[in-house]
């Protein structure tokens, strides 16, 4: 059994909200709204670019800022993608992967230092292949999901190197903007 401490901190993400702090005033409703709407805009508009995305850095600004709550925008990213391009495969491994990144980063939430999240971030980006992998081990079975994670390894050290430099630049600035202006709103 895991450290009484760890147990804890497990469960206190993983519990869903209670059914009266569910209700979400107005003001974050359009928020996160906006927030997985923008996030979605970007990975679009990026899309030339292969895997160099800034959704891995707004999850980790997201986690840290909103705690549970950024579960919010990332489902709203999430719809936009199934809805925009239709369910696939690869969309199948956002409905998991980008919690798994927010839970890392929540974790790591008392780092301060722009090189820690930026290394956060390229591991996230060079393990993004072997995320997605377990879909198509249950829809291929173990040849296929190992031959397409070894056959996207030169994008995801791309995702990697980009992932890290975005990071490094933008994660502590958008992380003190977000955190003011979140403030601000619930000071209202």
């Amino acid at each position: 059994m895991p450290p009484t401490s760890w147990t804890a901190l497990f469960t206190s993400w993983c519990i869903p909200l209670d059914k009266k702090k569910l209700r979400l005033p107005l003001g974050e409703v359009t928020l996160f709204g906006v927030l997985g709407a923008i996030m979605f805009a970007l990975q679009v508009a990026m899309s030339g670019l292969p895997n160099i995305e800034p959704v891995s850095l707004l999850v980790m600004v997201f986690a840290v800022v909103f705690g549970k709550k950024c579960l919010y925008p990332i489902s709203v990213f999430v719809v936009m993608e199934i809805l925009f391009f239709g369910i696939q495969m690869w969309n199948i491994n956002y409905l998991y992967v980008w919690a798994i990144l927010a839970f890392a980063a929540w974790m790591c939430r008392e780092m301060t230092h722009p090189l820690a999240w930026a290394i956060l971030a390229a591991v996230f980006g060079l393990l993004f292949g072997a995320l997605c992998a377990p879909v198509y081990l249950f829809s291929g079975g173990l040849a296929y999901a190992v031959s397409w994670w070894v056959s996207g390894i030169p994008y995801d050290l791309l995702h990697c190197g980009g992932n890290f430099v975005m990071a490094l630049l933008l994660f502590v600035p958008l992380r003190k903007l977000l955190t003011d202006l979140y403030a601000r709103m619930r000071n209202k």
